[in-house]
C-alpha cells in the first residue's frame, strides 16, 4: 500500500485529506478503515477522483482514501453474462476488456476514460443512453463493502436471478460513498450492438416547439430509440459545428432494424428541419466527443464552471432547457446544455462570474420544483459549493437516510458531510 504524507490540503474542489492511502487490497482498505474508525479520524474516499466537485462542505479531511490502484476484473461469467470488478477500473478499460467477448457494460458516463466504476456507482452516474440502458442502480446485482469499522459484508449476488426481499445494493449506489467503501461490484452484462446509428435533427430559431412534438410522436412510434436527447444551441455548434436546438435520435440494433428505423426519422422529419445521420464509426466518435464535453476535478478551466443535473418529467426537459438558454442570456453565462425526453434528467454546463452563474443555479432549481423535480450542483469549487445548497430540499425520507448513516457510520468516518443534508 501506498501512503504518501505531504498532500496538498487545499485546493479548488476541496474533498481530500492531508495524507494520501492508496490501498491495493481489501484487507488494506479494511485495516485503514478500522485504524480510522478507532482514531476518530475522517476520511475522503474517492476512486479516480473526478468527482471532488460533486457534494461536499468540508474541505479537509484526515486522509484521503484512493481506490485508483485497486482495479481490474475479479470474474467475468459470460455465460451469465455478469462480470465483477474493482471499483478503481474505468470504464474503458471494463468496455475493452468485454469488447472481445461481444458484451458491455450498459453504461455511457463522461469521460469514460477516467471515470471509474467504483465513481460512477457510488454517484449513481447515467448518460444520454439511460433512455434504453438506465441508470447504475439499474445494473448491479451484488456488492462487497468494507464498513466504516471495517467490516466486510456482501449484499445482493453474482446471478441477475436472486431471492427476493430487500434490495440492499441500493443503499450503497448513489450514497456518494458516505456508508463505506464498496470494494467489489457484480453487474448484469448486456450484448454490444450488432449496429449502430446516430440521427441529428436541428430545428432553426422560432421552430423549437417541432422538437418538442416530433420527440412525442417517436415516443408514440413503434421505433426504439437508444437515446432521445435535446441539445441546446451552444452544446450542438460545439459537438457539430451547427449553432441550432437539435435532437439527437440514437438507434442500436442489427443493421435492417437499424436502418429502418432511420427511414421513420426521414419520412418523419419536420419541415425546414435539417436532418443528419451519422453511421458506426461516425456515431462512436461523436459520443467521444459528447463524454468530454463536461468539467470535472482533473480538467483546468479559466472561467468559473458549475454543472448542474436536473430531474423532472420527461418532456419537462423541453422547458428545462429553453428556460436555461433564456437564464443564460439575461445573466451572461455560457450555458451548454442537454437532457432525455424521454427519462427526465437534464445537465447544464455553466461558465462565467461567480454572482452569474450561482443566480443561474437557483433559477434552474426553482424551475425543476416547481415542475416537481429537484437540481443538484454536481461540479463547483469548493468556496463557491460551502455557500451553496448543492442538493436542494430533503427529501421526504431525509430522516431515514440521516438514521442509516448514524447506524453504519456513527463516527462520521467515511465523506462525512459530502451527501445530502450533511449526511
Amino acid at each position: 500500500m501506498d501512503t504518501q504524507e505531504h498532500v496538498k490540503l487545499k485546493d479548488i474542489y476541496g474533498n481530500r485529506g492531508s495524507q494520501l492511502h492508496e490501498p491495493v487490497t481489501e484487507e488494506e482498505i479494511s485495516e485503514l478503515l478500522t485504524q480510522a474508525h478507532k482514531e476518530g479520524l475522517h476520511v475522503a474516499v474517492e476512486s479516480g477522483g473526478t468527482k471532488r466537485g460533486y457534494g461536499g462542505v468540508k474541505e479537509g479531511y484526515d486522509w484521503t482514501l484512493s481506490l485508483k490502484k485497486y482495479r481490474g476484473i475479479v470474474e467475468h461469467n459470460a455465460g451469465d453474462m455478469t462480470i465483477t470488478v474493482k471499483p478503481g477500473t474505468t470504464i474503458a478499460e471494463l468496455q475493452r476488456f468485454l469488447q472481445e467477448y461481444g458484451q458491455q457494460v450498459s453504461l455511457d458516463p463522461h469521460w469514460p476514460e477516467q471515470a471509474t466504476i467504483g465513481g460512477v456507482i457510488s454517484a449513481n452516474e447515467s448518460g444520454p443512453k439511460r433512455l434504453a440502458y438506465g441508470s447504475a442502480r439499474d445494473l448491479v446485482i451484488g456488492l462487497r463493502v468494507v464498513y466504516p469499522d471495517g467490516r466486510i459484508i456482501r449484499t445482493g449476488g453474482k446471478v441477475v436471478k436472486n431471492v427476493a426481499g430487500y434490495d440492499m445494493n441500493k443503499l450503497f449506489i448513489g450514497a456518494m460513498g458516505t456508508l463505506g467503501v464498496i470494494s467489489e461490484i457484480t453487474m448484469k452484462l448486456r450484448p454490444a450492438p450488432k449496429y449502430e446509428s446516430l440521427v441529428l435533427v436541428s430545428f432553426p430559431d422560432g421552430e423549437e416547439e417541432k422538437l418538442r412534438k416530433l420527440a412525442v410522436d417517436i415516443q408514440d412510434a413503434m421505433i426504439e430509440p437508444v437515446t432521445l436527447e435535446m441539445v441546446t444551441p451552444k452544446l450542438s455548434e460545439k459537438l457539430t459545428g451547427t449553432r441550432a436546438c437539435t435532437l439527437l435520435v440514437g438507434f442500436e440494433d442489427v443493421e435492417r432494424s437499424v436502418k429502418e428505423q432511420e427511414g421513420w426519422m426521414t419520412h418523419h422529419k419536420p419541415e425546414n428541419a435539417v436532418l443528419e445521420i451519422l453511421h458506426e464509426e461516425e456515431a462512436g466518435k461523436f459520443w467521444e466527443r459528447f463524454a468530454v464535453t463536461v468539467p470535472n476535478a482533473h480538467a483546468e478551466e479559466k472561467d468559473l464552471c458549475a454543472v448542474v443535473k436536473a430531474g423532472t418529467k420527461n418532456m419537462d426537459v423541453f422547458t428545462m432547457m429553453t428556460t436555461a438558454c433564456d437564464l443564460g442570456t439575461s445573466h451572461l453565462v455560457d450555458i451548454e446544455g442537454h437532457g432525455g425526453l424521454g427519462h427526465g434528467v437534464s445537465e447544464c454546463v455553466l461558465r462565467g462570474q461567480e454572482d452569474n452563474v450561482t443566480a443561474v443555479i437557483k433559477g434552474l432549481r426553482a424551475e425543476a420544483e416547481q415542475k416537481g423535480g429537484y437540481a443538484v450542483i454536481k461540479h463547483l469549487p469548493y468556496h463557491v459549493r460551502e455557500k451553496m445548497d448543492v442538493w436542494g430540499r430533503k427529501p421526504g425520507h431525509f430522516s431515514l437516510m440521516e438514521g442509516i448513516k448514524k447506524a453504519v457510520d456513527p463516527h462520521g468516518v467515511c465523506n462525512l458531510q459530502r451527501y445530502i443534508g450533511g449526511i
